[in-house]
C-alpha cells in the first residue's frame, strides 16, 4: 500500500471533477448517414478511397466527390470541401488518407486525415461536427485512431479555459459514425467509451504538462491532482510535502529540490496514486513519472535559448496522472496500478546541488554528480527504489519510468517516437516489443533500444568515493549511448540491478524516454504514451 501520509494543501483552486468534465466534448454514436441530422453541422469523412463510402452516404455525395476527383489530380491527397444538402449543416469535408504504402506506412495516416478534416470543420465555424470513418483492412484500430485524433483537435488548454471562459470549448458535441460493418453497434459504443476515457487522460496530461511553470509549480500540480481524484474516482491519493521527510526518504529528489525549496510556491511534491480493480488481481503496473516543472539546468545552466519548452519537462509525471484518470473512468478488473509523480523544479540558486557533489541514494548507493542538468534521473531514482520495494510484494509487477529524460533520445529517433528500453527480466518478457506492437495499433509509436554492458560499465564511478556516476559532463545530449546509459543509472541507483534475471526475485522494469514524443512549444503536449500504455495494459479488460 502507498503511504498514508496525506498533507492537506492550502490555496487550492475550485477545480473539482464536475467542473473539469465540462470541458470534455460530448461524444455520441451515429448509426445512419443517409439522412441529415439537426444535431450536427458538418460531416467529415475519413476514408482511403471513395469505394469505401458508397454504401453509407447519399448518392449525391458520391456524385459530388467523383466530380472533384475528375478535376483534381491530388484528390486522394488533399481535403475536398463542398456544399451538399443531404449532409449535416450542408458542409461536406472529405479528408483522404491517401494511398497507403505497405512497406513503410502506418496507422498515422488516419490520425493525420482525421485531424486535417476536423481542423477544417472548426475553421468553418462548425460547433457540432460529425466524423465518419470506415476502417481499414491493414489497420484494425483505424477507427479508434481517427476518433482519438478528432478528439485531440477539440482540446482547449487549461490556462485558456481558466482565463477566457468564453473560449472554454471548441465544439458542443461530436458525432461519430463507424462504417465498419464487421462489428456490432454495441462494440462501437465500447470503442467510443474507450476513446473518450483515453482523451480524458490525455486532457490531464496536456493540462499538467502544458501549463506554464507557475500555473503548474509543484504545489499546484498537487492541487490539480488532488481535486481531479477527489470525488468517487476509485483512486487513492497521498501527497508528501514535508521537506524533512522528503530529505530523509528521497534524498536524490531532495538534492534537486534544494535550490527551489526556499521559495514556498516552488517546493517539491511527491504525489502517490493507487488503483485497485475488482476481482482477484493478476497484474500490477508501477509507474514513476518525471515531473520537473521547470528545468533551468541548475548550476550547469542552460544557455543559448535552450530553456525554451523546459516547462514541458514535467510531461512524464503529467502522463502518469493521465493514465490514472483513464483507470478511474474505465475501472478495469483484476488490475492494479501504483504511480508516483516526482514533481520538483530544477532551479539555479546558491543552495543548488553541484557537479562533483556526492549524494547518497535511498538504496545507500553513493552517487557522484557529473552535471546538474541531468536532474531527471535523480528526481525519479528514489521513487523507483520505493516502487521496487512495493513491487516485491505485488502480483505480476511491471515497473515503468516515464520521462523527458535526454535530448539524445530525440536526436537518435526524431520528434515522433518514444524510446523504450527493458532491463533483463523485462526483455525476457518482451515488454518493449509488446508496447511497440500496441503503439503500432493505436498510432503511438515506439523505437526499441537496448541497455548493454557498456552502459552499466559507464555508470560505474571510477573514483573511490562514489559507486555510481550520474552523468557525463554534457548531460547526455551528445555522444554515444546518451539515452541508454541513463536507464542503467536508474537501475543501479534504485537497486533494480539486484533484481535481474539471475536473482532470486527478478523484477521487470521498462524505461520510456519521451523527450522526442512528448511535444514542445508552441504546440500542446501530445500526452504520449498514454494511448499505448492503455492499449497494452487494459484494452483487453475493457473492450
Amino acid at each position: 500500500m502507498i503511504s498514508r501520509h496525506l498533507s492537506l494543501l492550502t490555496h487550492r483552486l475550485p477545480y473539482n471533477s464536475i467542473f473539469y468534465r465540462r470541458f470534455l466534448t460530448e461524444v455520441n454514436l451515429v448509426k445512419n448517414l443517409s439522412s441529415p441530422s439537426n444535431n450536427y453541422d458538418a460531416l467529415v469523412i475519413v476514408a482511403t478511397e471513395l469505394d469505401q463510402i458508397k454504401e453509407h452516404v447519399d448518392s449525391s455525395v458520391i456524385q459530388d466527390l467523383q466530380a472533384f476527383n475528375q478535376l483534381n489530380k491530388k484528390f486522394d491527397k488533399e481535403i475536398t470541401l463542398t456544399i451538399n444538402n443531404t449532409v449535416p449543416g450542408k458542409r461536406l469535408i472529405y479528408s483522404p488518407t491517401g494511398k497507403i504504402n505497405r512497406d513503410y506506412d502506418d496507422v498515422r495516416r488516419f490520425t493525420e486525415a482525421a485531424s486535417a478534416g476536423m481542423k477544417k470543420a472548426l475553421s468553418l465555424g462548425a460547433k457540432s461536427p460529425l466524423i465518419a470513418t470506415f476502417g481499414s483492412k491493414l489497420y484494425k484500430q483505424s477507427s479508434l485512431v481517427a476518433l482519438l485524433s478528432a478528439l485531440e483537435t477539440t482540446y482547449v488548454p487549461l490556462q485558456v479555459r481558466e482565463d477566457k471562459p468564453e473560449r472554454k470549448t471548441k465544439v458542443d458535441r461530436l458525432g461519430v459514425y463507424i462504417g465498419d460493418t464487421s462489428s456490432a453497434s454495441d462494440s462501437h459504443e465500447k470503442l467510443i467509451k474507450y476513446a473518450r476515457a483515453i482523451e480524458l487522460g490525455r486532457v490531464v496530461g496536456r493540462d499538467i504538462g502544458g501549463s506554464d511553470p507557475e500555473r503548474m509549480a509543484p504545489p499546484r500540480v498537487a492541487d490539480y491532482v488532488q481535486d481531479l481524484f477527489a470525488q468517487s474516482s476509485g483512486i487513492k491519493i497521498s501527497i508528501i510535502k514535508d521537506q524533512t521527510e522528503i530529505e530523509k526518504k528521497f534524498p536524490l529528489f531532495s538534492a534537486v529540490n534544494r535550490a527551489a525549496n526556499h521559495i514556498e510556491r516552488h517546493q517539491g511534491r511527491l504525489i502517490f496514486l493507487e488503483y485497485t480493480g475488482e476481482g482477484e488481481i493478476n497484474s500490477t503496473a508501477l509507474l514513476v513519472g518525471k515531473g520537473v516543472t521547470y528545468d533551468t539546468g541548475g548550476l550547469d545552466i542552460k544557455t543559448g535559448g535552450n530553456m525554451t519548452s523546459m516547462s514541458y519537462d514535467k510531461c512524464g509525471a503529467a502522463n502518469v496522472a493521465g493514465f490514472f484518470k483513464v483507470l478511474s473512468e474505465l475501472k478495469p478488473k483484476q488490475f492494479k496500478a501504483i504511480g508516483v509523480l516526482a514533481v520538483a523544479r530544477n532551479s539555479c540558486g546558491e543552495d543548488g546541488y553541484v557537479t562533483d557533489e556526492i549524494l547518497k541514494a535511498r538504496t545507500g548507493v553513493r552517487i557522484r554528480i557529473g552535471n546538474t542538468d541531468a536532474e531527471g534521473r535523480l528526481v525519479m531514482a528514489d521513487s523507483l527504489c520505493y516502487m521496487k520495494e512495493l513491487a516485491l510484494k505485488e502480483i505480476n509487477p511491471q515497473l515503468f519510468t516515464i520521462a523527458t529524460l535526454t535530448g539524445h533520445a530525440a536526436r537518435t529517433y526524431g520528434d515522433n517516437y518514444t524510446v523504450v528500453m527493458d532491463n533483463g527480466p523485462a526483455r525476457k518478457n518482451g515488454i518493449a516489443q509488446q508496447l511497440q506492437s500496441a503503439g503500432e495499433e493505436i498510432g503511438d509509436l515506439f523505437e526499441v533500444s537496448t541497455v548493454r554492458r557498456e552502459d552499466y560499465d559507464f555508470v560505474n564511478d571510477k573514483s573511490e568515493v562514489a559507486d555510481v556516476l550520474q552523468c557525463k559532463k554534457d548531460a547526455g545530449n551528445a555522444g554515444a549511448r546518451g539515452h541508454q546509459y541513463p536507464a542503467a543509472f536508474l537501475a543501479r541507483a534504485s537497486g533494480l540491478d539486484k533484481h535481474g534475471c539471475d536473482s532470486e526475485k527478478p523484477l521487470s522494469y521498462t524505461h520510456l524516454d519521451i523527450a522526442g514524443s512528448a511535444g514542445k512549444l508552441p504546440n500542446s503536449p501530445t500526452a504520449r504514451p498514454i494511448p499505448a500504455l492503455c492499449h497494452m495494459l487494459i484494452a483487453d479488460r475493457v473492450l
